[in-house]
């Protein structure tokens, strides 16, 4: 029985979960519905799969610390978390794995899967993984179609066509289709040999090459050329930023899988959701006796059919029906549950408006720890910063700010010019305009401090580094 590598595909940015999904901490790293995040749940779907490998995670150069940290609390040691230099869509993507694999020796059973979706029947998904990885063992390039719970407008289709053999419960794939319009959607659930196309693939890693290099070369060699001059950097394998960015971007469904002779579908019915809305999230989710899901600090009066997400304070609703409200320090997005699905153009709009809330929360990850934005005036900035055991900022001077940080739990190590000053709880240090100077950890435990930042620019661009992060 062959090996199965699980390949995550991490880099998307989920734009219609926002206002908590934002470009630099997009969905797949939020607890949307227990303690673990999406990604997190990903991973422990596929760590009890039988003859399961490490899994091997892509992901973009600005959530490679958060990927890592999250596999860090699952005590998850990966394969590989790949450094994406430019997004080019997933053909590329699966075939950096599979390259990647291969330089290492490996030809694996690759199940690829979106690092966002929702699965709520787990024993049937591995039940089908296992029926899949018998056929893809065979050359097959196996693709889940699931089964269609309604006329559904937002996702693409897979029209099921023959049986690969007499008798056989996987079936080869007739049709690709498009996002239809509702007419068509209904006639798709009626006809019964219609199904959403999971973006979910399982296949063995030199077969892809094989396809890929067969139906799209100019992906094959570029991915190829941007692994053999990759590097590693620290927990993290950087993709060679030239042959990638040459790469053309283009999906896996356009590149190889309608054009390939071996394409292959096997059916899923497990509660699948790309959890792609708000209302997608309220479809899944466990509601009570109102048919409401109320996470955070939610006080309500005569609300039914809602959806309400407090992050940061108390929310009061009265007399709502059918609404999503979610809140975060910096941002409100209220709709009826049937327009969430529009929520992507408020991004869009913000995005013109060059507003900050379209790419970053006030809370925000870092190599070190977590910097959150509490108060932003035009002079001053007051940010929390909570720094792990170990860790500290990189040696760095400002030109035209000054900076006074406040111990608040812990103790910290400080550079300040030539001094090495050690601030215990309670006790404050000032840094000049113009001083070098660092903050770190040196204990067990998590380091708090409070840092009121002054000054006629307090961007990045004001910001000389001199040492990187201090990373355990």
């Amino acid at each position: 029985m062959s090996m199965i590598v699980p390949v995550i595909l991490a880099g998307g940015s989920g734009t219609r979960l926002w206002p908590l999904s934002r470009r630099l901490h997009p969905k797949q790293f939020f607890n949307l519905w227990d303690q673990r995040s999406l990604l997190q749940n990903t991973v422990e779907r596929v760590r009890s799969l039988d003859a399961s490998h490490r899994p091997l995670l892509l992901c973009n150069h600005d959530h490679r610390f958060m990927v890592a940290e999250q596999l860090r609390t699952l005590e998850v040691e990966p394969e590989a978390i790949v450094l994406e230099p430019v997004g080019r869509n997933t053909a590329p993507a699966i075939a950096v794995a599979a390259h990647l694999l291969a330089a290492r020796g490996l030809d694996p059973i690759l199940l690829v899967l979106p690092s966002d979706h929702f699965i709520r029947k787990v024993d049937t998904f591995h039940h089908v993984v296992e029926t899949g990885r018998a056929w893809a063992e065979q050359g097959h390039l196996i693709t889940f179609g699931i089964v269609p719970s309604a006329p559904e407008t937002g996702y693409g289709y897979l029209r099921q066509g023959t049986p690969i053999e007499k008798g056989a419960d996987v079936f080869r794939v007739a049709r690709f289709v498009e996002k239809p319009d509702l007419e068509t959607a209904r006639a798709y659930l009626a006809s019964g040999d219609h199904f959403w196309n999971s973006g979910m693939f399982l296949f063995r890693s030199s077969t892809y090459l094989e396809e890929l290099r067969r139906h799209a070369p100019s992906i094959f060699s570029a991915t190829r050329q941007a692994v053999q001059g990759g590097r590693i950097d620290l927990d993290f394998f950087r993709l060679d930023p030239a042959a990638f960015k040459a790469c053309p971007s283009d999906s896996i469904d356009y590149a190889v899988m309608e054009k390939t002779d071996r394409a292959a579908m096997l059916r899923l019915d497990a509660g699948w959701d790309d959890v792609g809305s708000w209302e997608a999230l309220w479809q899944v989710g466990d509601k009570d006796e109102d048919c409401n899901i109320l996470r955070g600090d939610v006080l309500v009066h005569g609300v039914t059919d809602s959806y309400i997400n407090a992050t940061s304070r108390l929310v009061a609703a009265v007399g709502l029906q059918g609404h999503v409200v979610v809140e975060t320090a910096d941002a409100v997005m209220i709709s009826p549950r049937h327009c969430t699905q529009e929520v992507k153009r408020l991004v869009e709009i913000l995005k013109e408006k060059k507003r900050p809330e379209a790419d970053v929360h006030r809370r925000r990850y870092r190599p070190w720890g977590v910097l959150e934005v509490i108060v932003q005036a035009p002079r001053f900035q007051v940010n929390r910063l909570t720094l792990r055991p170990g860790a500290g900022i990189s040696l760095q001077k400002h030109h035209r700010r000054s900076e006074h940080w406040i111990v608040v739990q812990g103790t910290a190590l400080v550079t300040r010019g030539n001094q090495q000053l050690t601030v215990k709880t309670d006790e404050s240090v000032f840094i000049p305009p113009g001083v070098i100077h660092r903050i770190q950890n040196p204990e067990k435990s998590l380091l708090e401090v409070i840092e009121v930042q002054t000054g006629d620019d307090l961007g990045d661009g004001d910001t000389l580094r001199l040492e990187a992060p201090l990373i355990p």
